[in-house]
């Protein structure tokens, strides 16, 4: 296979070279494809030679006439400024390229959203993707209260104003969501009430939406999980990471957030334990199972790559980074399809740990320190999972007489 470094570049970026494929060596990319990226280089770098243009001049006006120049000439490949972003990046961090100046055009809305979202992370200390719903419902409020120029007037906000809102937001989605949409107004509101924007709580003005009945979980069969074990090719670097996470969550019933924030310190290999940075900065020890550690330790040792950060589950494909919680739910629908079964998120392998536990004849509170939670309340859903139990408790239908 042909070695990147001995493709020819000439010109004001020859320098650059080395450094950069060893970048793209550490981000994960393949030979291949390091070697594709360097003759756009050589490209980019006879044409910058051809106009003079130095490395500091690579403003995105230049970056966009070299693709234009690119497309002209009749390339087929990288035809957009976005196949530069890699090296555009890498100068930069040298200091060679320049930075583009971001002009401050936000929005008073915008830097309200800047300072509430810090808040809900630094104060609240919230889950990511709570903040990103809570920050959603924010801008959608604020969006009703700016005028037509954007200038916000959160002063003069009313009880009237929150009301409308709500039943116009409330009355285009289900009973859930609506209560979602509820307890994010009501935590921006006391935000503003808290930073003195608002004269009053207009907390307590915010409707209230009925209870919706809630249902059972809904937990996978034992055979069906084992289905998504196997489905896992754990030949390849890949398939021992989806196995890898799918046992955590079937079996230590982990949020999906949870099992993407795991390090390598986490693993207490010594004493069997997995430390877990829960909800609200929350840090749980919980013990670590055997087949869950062998699982663990043959992605470490054949599949997750070389990096010197801490994270445990990396992608395998270039650019090489730490998985999100998003990224983790997608491990489980596309284990899903794989099987030819109906596709769920990671959240019903935690259901799933649950139902088996309790199955396996663990009481409720067994189950909320398994699934770490903080009220009985939210764990006695379960309690209706156990139709068993449930029907000793029934008593018979009387008889009528006729």
């Amino acid at each position: 296979m042909r070695d990147p470094l001995r493709v020819r570049v000439s010109g004001p970026l020859e320098p650059f070279v080395a450094g950069f494929v060893a970048e793209l060596g550490d981000r994960g990319f393949a030979r291949v494809s390091v070697v594709a990226r360097v003759q756009l280089v050589a490209h980019l770098s006879r044409w910058m030679a051809a106009r003079r243009v130095a490395p500091a001049e690579l403003t995105r006006d230049v970056i966009e006439r070299f693709v234009e120049s690119r497309r002209a000439a009749g390339y087929r490949h990288f035809l957009t400024s976005g196949a530069l972003a890699h090296l555009l990046g890498y100068l930069r961090v040298l200091g060679v390229a320049p930075v583009p100046c971001a002009v401050s055009t936000a929005a008073p809305a915008d830097l309200l959203l800047e300072r509430y979202r810090g808040y809900l992370v630094g104060e609240r200390g919230l889950a990511a993707g709570t903040v990103r719903y809570y920050e959603s419902v924010a801008r959608s409020f604020l969006g009703v209260v700016s005028s037509s120029q954007g200038e916000l007037d959160v002063a003069g906000m009313s009880t009237a104003v929150v009301g409308s809102f709500v039943l116009e937001e409330c009355g285009r989605c289900s009973a859930g969501s609506a209560s979602n949409v509820v307890v994010g107004l009501r935590s921006l509101l006391r935000y503003l009430h808290v930073e003195g924007l608002v004269a009053g709580d207009l907390a307590a003005a915010v409707p209230s939406v009925a209870p919706r009945p809630r249902g059972l979980p809904r937990a996978l069969a034992p055979a069906v999980v084992t289905r998504l074990l196997c489905s896992c090719d754990r030949r390849r670097a890949k398939g021992r990471r989806d196995y890898a996470v799918l046992m955590v969550l079937s079996r230590l019933g982990l949020r999906a957030a949870e099992v993407s924030a795991i390090e390598l310190a986490d693993v207490n290999w010594r004493d069997g334990e997995l430390l877990v940075r829960g909800k609200a900065r929350r840090r749980d020890r919980m013990p670590l199972p055997v087949d869950v550690g062998e699982a663990l330790a043959g992605y470490i040792q054949r599949g997750r790559p070389r990096v010197e950060s801490q994270r445990l589950f990396w992608r395998v494909t270039a650019p090489i980074g730490p998985l999100t919680s998003d990224a983790v739910s997608e491990i489980v629908r596309h284990a899903c399809r794989r099987c030819g079964l109906p596709v769920v998120g990671a959240h019903a392998l935690r259901h799933t740990a649950a139902t088996e536990t309790l199955r396996a004849g663990g009481s409720l509170a067994e189950i909320g320190q398994l699934l770490r939670q903080q009220t009985a309340f939210t764990t006695a859903i379960y309690a209706r999972v156990d139709r068993t139990a449930l029907s000793e408790l029934a008593r018979p239908w009387p008889e009528t007489g006729r």
